[in-house]
């Protein structure tokens, strides 16, 4: 078994690293696998879930189609809207029987 030595301040730097790995980490899974009625998505977010143009949300907008929230030029969508929007245009699958 090798047998690595490090001062202090090598160890300080390294345990901080670690911590900081480990706090970008957990971000990233709380915005993967958070419960999203509980989530407020911008709109770079909702035209990634939807895979659609800014265009096209604009659209939806207009419509009627989404609502959402709107503070200064920033816009916000409920994540519970937008799951409502995926089920009401949900298309069962024909099954041949």
């Amino acid at each position: 078994m090798e047998v690595i030595t490090m001062s202090n301040e090598v160890y300080q730097n390294l345990s901080k690293q670690l911590a900081e790995m480990r706090s970008q980490m957990d971000d990233l899974y709380n915005k993967q696998f958070y419960p999203l009625k509980e989530r407020w998505l911008d709109n770079q977010e909702v035209c990634h879930v939807l895979n659609i143009s800014k265009r096209t949300l604009q659209t939806y907008r207009d419509n009627g189609l989404l609502a959402f929230s709107q503070y200064q030029a920033k816009i916000y969508y409920k994540a519970s809207d937008i799951e409502k929007f995926l089920e009401s245009n949900y298309n069962e699958a024909f099954q041949d029987c």
